[in-house]
């Protein structure tokens, strides 16, 4: 790769996004944010929804910055959370604003729709984890809301599919995306129709699904001229997020487990088909799409929402630790018995989580022993997962690989290792974005397949090791 190919990765997180530009040459890879905006939520009628209009707007004018710099990226991609989604009217308009996943308008649908189709055959056919608000449960909410999916209803589209097409005019179904959805038929990997007509769901309203890698067109006409950038290429990348951070593991083999370290914690294994069967389901394992046709086979895990909610608390209490000052505090309580499960629904959205992390434990502690408490039960939780995927695993796993912001903490990562007893790889902390750009970079045919565009970023970044105190572990 001796030429200079410059890519610009939106990477668009459910409360900010971002533009990230990166250049591609024969000396690696480098990354630099060029615009940063916040993922506005619209509030009508008692409901929740995503101001995509606003979020388009922004989109548009990093793209008039950077034509205002003469600045031409190769192409564009665009990457987002899951499970929601706009409607395109027939006439191609948008169809009102999409709805918000943090709408409770789903409680308590998923029991509704077992009513119909028993939770375990749901399961069995999409392999997607039951929660509520996953697309095939937030369409069943607005079809009971009387007549908020319109009669000229042309098509759905995800969010990344849905900021793609307000960019180019033409509409695509990525699959990694979609496959969040609930809605999928895990050995066709095409939506399962017959499952939605069941439950009275309108199935014409959905694309054929494509693969990531896929060109979506160029910047419409209008858009091109006005931004000076001329027609660039948009590039349906892996567009679900996890599944681009995914994409940039830096593993030389299939032998790893992953962990996507951040607010929320995801953790699995890369295979290559769906792992469905009475143990995964009642373990509440997901399989989502990756790259390449691979499944993400995977559990979702509270993570540094723990920490960050106690730093809320201690903040407004006059006690703003550093993050330095959190790992030291940590590590001066290093032998603190004290434990909690980081999954408990105790600690979803308390007011105040020091308090109620002090009454899980059912003890008193000081801020450093609440520090000590949350770094090694997570770090116990992630052993009890890795565990479990060691059942399903057609491999020995040698390796976990830590990526997302998440991954520059040290101290957790070696508390980690010593609690799973393998080592741990961390690194790259930007890897949505990292992943985004790369499967641009394969659309442009400079990498072949993932394994090298992992070699790649193994090569452009600092990966750090950990290895397993044997001392630690168990």
């Amino acid at each position: 790769m001796s030429a200079k190919h410059t890519f610009l990765a939106f990477d668009c997180g459910a409360t900010s996004g971002r533009g990230i530009l990166a250049t591609l040459d024969g000396n690696g890879f480098s990354m630099k944010e060029v615009y940063r905006f916040p993922s506005e939520m619209k509030r009508e009628g008692g409901r929740m929804y995503w101001d995509v209009h606003a979020m388009y707007a922004h989109l548009v004018r990093c793209l008039s910055e950077l034509g205002a710099r003469g600045i031409r990226p190769d192409s564009i991609g665009i990457d987002t959370w899951g499970v929601d989604f706009g409607v395109i009217a027939k006439d191609g308009s948008l169809a009102g604003l999409p709805r918000c996943y943090r709408d409770p308008y789903t409680a308590g649908i998923p029991e509704k729709v077992f009513e119909t189709i028993p939770r375990e055959k749901l399961y069995a056919r999409t392999g997607i984890q039951i929660m509520d608000f996953n697309t095939i449960f937030q369409l069943y909410a607005r079809k009971g809301e009387g007549g908020s999916l319109p009669e000229d209803a042309g098509c759905l589209l995800f969010m990344p599919d849905l900021l793609s097409y307000m960019l180019t005019g033409n509409r695509v179904c990525e699959y990694t995306d979609a496959s969040t959805s609930g809605m999928m038929d895990q050995k066709t990997r095409q939506f399962d129709r017959e499952l939605l007509d069941e439950l009275g769901i309108r199935s014409d309203i959905l694309l054929p699904v494509i693969q990531p890698g896929t060109v979506v067109g160029t910047l419409k006409p209008e858009l091109a001229d006005a931004t000076g950038l001329g027609a660039v290429p948009v590039i349906a990348v892996a567009g679900h997020d996890t599944a681009s951070a995914i994409a940039a593991v830096p593993a030389t083999d299939e032998k790893f487990a992953y962990l996507s370290s951040g607010t929320w914690s995801l953790m699995g294994i890369e295979v290559p088909s769906p792992v469905i069967n009475a143990r995964s389901s009642e373990l509440n394992f997901t399989n989502e799409g990756g790259i390449e046709g691979t499944t993400r086979f995977l559990k979702n895990i509270t993570g540094m929402w723990l920490l960050e909610e106690c730093r809320r608390v201690w903040k407004a209490r006059g006690r703003d630790y550093t993050y330095a000052q959190l790992t030291q505090m940590a590590l001066s309580e290093e032998g603190f018995s004290g434990r909690i499960r980081p999954d408990d629904p105790r600690f979803a959205s308390p007011d105040n989580m020091v308090a109620e992390i002090i009454g899980a434990a059912g003890s008193e502690m000081s801020d450093a022993q609440v520090v000590s408490c949350i770094y090694h039960s997570l770090a116990d939780r992630y052993a009890e997962v890795m565990g479990m995927l060691r059942e399903f695993a057609p491999f020995e796993i040698r390796k976990l690989h830590i990526i997302g912001g998440g991954s520059a903490n040290d101290l957790l990562n070696q508390w980690t290792a010593d609690a799973t007893g393998v080592p741990v790889a961390a690194g790259p902390s930007e890897a949505t974005a990292i992943g985004n750009v790369m499967m641009q970079a394969r659309a442009a045919g400079l990498v072949k397949d993932r394994w090298q565009m992992r070699k790649f970023v193994a090569e452009s970044f600092d990966i750090k090791e950990f290895m397993p105190h044997a001392k630690h572990i168990g």
